[in-house]
């Protein structure tokens, strides 16, 4: 346990910035190179990532781990937004909402890999690694 706090305290934000990175590079290639519109949903999905790759990414740089609480609120709402956005797509829960979105609407599915992957399912993966992640840190931080 002494070897996974130590691993969580130093190269925790590391991680959660490369998730954060990887994320957002993959939101900007599915919009700007493979042409797919973002919806309003898709948009407030990256209104909450992209800041935290420069969050974590100076976090991480100066090994700040009293970040992970400001960062940490931003990474659930996210959560909520995809869990939400996901369901529109895949249930029958919601069944309107998608197509009082917006222009484009949010239960297009742009990406079905596996039958269950789609973009906001990328989207929920990475906020909720980082929550974890995040999660990780503030618990081997109290525990030393």
């Amino acid at each position: 346990m002494d070897k996974f706090r130590k691993l969580i305290i130093e190269q925790g934000l590391s991680l959660a910035w490369i998730v954060a990175t990887v994320a957002t590079l993959g939101s900007l290639y599915f919009s700007e190179v493979m042409g797919y519109l973002p919806c309003t949903l898709c948009w407030y999905q990256r209104i909450l990532m992209y800041p935290l790759v420069i969050v974590l990414g100076i976090a991480s740089a100066r090994k700040d781990l009293k970040q992970t609480i400001y960062v940490l609120p931003i990474s659930i709402i996210g959560i909520c937004f995809s869990s939400y956005h996901y369901a529109i797509e895949k249930t029958e829960w919601f069944d309107g909402g998608g197509k009082t979105c917006g222009i484009i609407p949010c239960d297009v599915a742009y990406i079905n890999w596996l039958g269950f992957i789609t973009i906001p399912f990328l989207a929920l993966t990475a906020f909720t690694l980082i929550t974890v992640i995040l999660v990780c840190i503030q618990y081997a931080q109290k525990s030393k």
